[in-house]
């Protein structure tokens, strides 16, 4: 059998198509997989990396803010058509699979013209535009939310939840205060509680200010912090972070020659060991991240970005809050909220484990493998 599987843009869009195509291959390891992207967007690199080839699209979204340069987009919108064409011409699949992004609607259109069986997979609690326009063209409709028949045919819904990244649930405490005490040169203990920080893979703005302005109260509080900030913003934290323990480390205090209780680092390479240590985590509302915090059962405050398509995230973030499995600060209030409200939550035991509690229930641990046996069988109907 052969699959094209089409998406990207983000690591939300990413993480479940290199998922599904795990599973098919561990479901059929004769398949061949092919990826379509857009060209000069993240999955150009991290599908290679996955194990995948991929092939690139030189489409790219509508420009709201200045109308007039959507002729070049147009144009290039027609050169993916044409160029998808040639794609599924040439290889030849038996289904596509379609996660969402610019190349996924290209890709999808044309192999749906062509009788080919699509699928879709709908990451977020919004629909996101693209699935909305191929909503009549697919076969079956993979989502993680329920109600999202205000969006795609209901007869066509299958509640599945988002694939996550592998291994997620592979590390233990003791493995994760090894690895981060050697690697960081911090004296992490397991009686102290730990406060994962994490806006995404590129960092959040927000978040990150937020951090900065109440360093001192973090500091002082006597728990344990990972902050990831995202390549972006990383240096102009660590200064802030070294500012504020500078004085520390200078004074007569009895933590001056402790090392610091908090990590500041670009990107956590090892996850698995941060979920493992976390007894509270801060976090944006993409859908892969909130799929993640299911699985895992972790207690979070959500911070959903304002800078996304049709807000979806705080639709991510109310299907959480609205069970009680999450607690929601919003990003305009993040500055004079978020801190106090980790703070003071991370000391609550009672409602860490009523959101552990909640948020489990809303876990579909299998989302990967059974999107893979409805494509499976989408390719043994054809």
């Amino acid at each position: 059998m052969k699959y094209l599987i089409s998406g990207g843009g983000t690591g939300g869009h990413i993480f479940p198509a290199v998922s599904i195509a795990n599973a098919l291959r561990e479901a059929d390891p004769d398949c061949e997989i092919l990826f379509v992207g857009a060209l000069g967007r993240m999955e150009m690199e991290r599908v290679p990396q996955a194990g995948y080839p991929i092939v690139g699209l030189p489409v790219r979204g509508f420009d709201r803010s200045h109308p007039w340069r959507n002729i070049c987009v147009l144009i290039d919108l027609m050169r993916s058509m044409v160029q998808a064409r040639k794609i599924v011409r040439d290889f030849r699949p038996d289904v596509g699979v379609g996660v969402g992004g610019y190349a996924s609607g290209a890709a999808m259109k044309v192999a749906a013209k062509m009788r080919i069986p699509i699928l879709l997979q709908e990451q977020n609690g919004f629909a996101g535009v693209t699935n909305k326009l191929l909503k009549d063209d697919a076969k079956k409709i993979c989502v993680a939310y329920e109600g999202m028949e205000r969006f795609f045919p209901k007869e066509k819904i299958i509640l599945t939840g988002n694939p996550v990244r592998q291994n997620l649930t592979s590390g233990t405490k003791e493995e994760a205060l090894k690895y981060f005490n050697d690697t960081f040169g911090v004296q992490f203990t397991v009686e102290r509680k730990t406060l994962l920080i994490i806006g995404g893979s590129l960092g959040a703005r927000t978040i990150n200010q937020s951090i900065v302005a109440h360093l001192s109260e973090l500091i002082e509080s006597g728990i344990q912090v990972i902050w990831q900030t995202g390549k972006n913003y990383y240096a102009d934290c660590q200064k802030a972070l070294s500012n504020h323990l500078s004085p520390i480390a200078n004074s007569q205090s009895p933590i001056a020659n402790t090392p610091s209780p908090i990590i500041c680092t670009d990107f956590v390479s090892q996850m698995p060991l941060a979920y493992a240590l976390a007894d509270l985590v801060i976090s944006r509302a993409g859908a892969s991240s909130i799929s993640e915090l299911c699985l895992l059962g972790k207690p979070s405050i959500l911070v959903p970005s304002p800078n996304v398509a049709e807000d979806h995230q705080m639709h991510n973030a109310m299907a959480l809050v609205n069970k009680n499995a999450a607690v929601l600060v919003k990003d305009m209030n993040a500055h004079s909220e978020l801190i106090t409200t980790a703070l003071h939550l991370i000391e609550d035991d009672q409602q860490l484990h009523e959101l552990h509690t909640h948020i489990l229930t809303l876990a579909l641990p299998d989302s990967a493998r059974i999107i893979a046996a409805e494509v499976m069988q989408l390719a043994q109907k054809k």
